[in-house]
């Protein structure tokens, strides 16, 4: 099962691609209607979705990795996976200040009660809160608001905690929104492309993706173990 967590990204991304030119989408998506209307209104529109993506992480709704590929289209890589990572980590604080307040109680009850994983999140963002985030969001090996909700159950300082978040999203959502770049490129290009068109577009942020989800967790368990080691020996 953890295995195929690790791969769903790749699964999911592969997936909505192939479907999008197998049910002919593509050529329903006027990249030029949606580039028109975000030059005439670019701020306006790089702000609400922002917004929609903060609110969007903080409810734990379903598509926010749709939105990132969407940032991607309009906005291109760097634009995109920086707001998207801003907005992110907005979404994160806002879990944040519900663990901390009297609505994160039951919370901080059942972190207490549990001896668990959320019990070890919580003992190990509350020793080394910067480099514990950073690690679980650029290799995703604990589950995003879990670690929101360790962080605010344990009032954790919240500028190494905003800062690592920052840090730790930042390649993900640059891959992802690369891939939205790229689809957008495809679209102005070649609205039905074969598979050797395709390949060519998504071969490079796929080789990403992968490296984000399968590669750097084994990487991270490696050296933790390593270290393990070292302390014992």
């Amino acid at each position: 099962m953890n295995r195929f967590k690790r791969f769903a990204p790749l699964i999911v991304l592969a997936g909505v691609i192939a479907l999008i030119f197998a049910m002919g989408w593509n050529r329903y998506l006027s990249g030029a209607d949606f580039h028109a209307f975000k030059d005439a209104n670019y701020i306006l529109c790089l702000l609400i979705l922002m917004a929609v993506f903060a609110v969007l992480t903080a409810s734990v709704v379903p598509g926010v990795f749709f939105v990132t590929i969407t940032a991607g289209y309009l906005f291109g890589p760097w634009v995109g996976g920086i707001s998207t990572s801003i907005a992110a980590t907005v979404g994160a604080l806002i879990v944040y200040a519900v663990a901390r307040s009297a609505l994160g109680e039951a919370l901080r009850q059942k972190a207490e009660r549990d001896k668990g994983m959320m019990q070890k999140v919580c003992n190990a963002i509350d020793r080394d809160t910067f480099w514990y985030v950073l690690a679980s969001r650029l290799a995703v090996v604990v589950p995003f608001h879990m670690i929101n909700i360790a962080a605010g159950i344990m009032a954790v300082r919240l500028g190494p905690y905003t800062i690592a978040t920052v840090i730790g999203l930042l390649p993900a959502h640059i891959i992802y929104c690369w891939i939205g770049a790229r689809l957008n490129e495809l679209l102005m290009t070649n609205p039905n492309p074969d598979f050797q068109a395709l390949f060519g577009q998504f071969w490079a942020p796929m080789a990403g993706v992968f490296v984000l989800a399968v590669v750097l967790p084994f990487g991270l368990k490696g050296l933790q173990k390593a270290l393990g080691r070292k302390t014992t020996a």
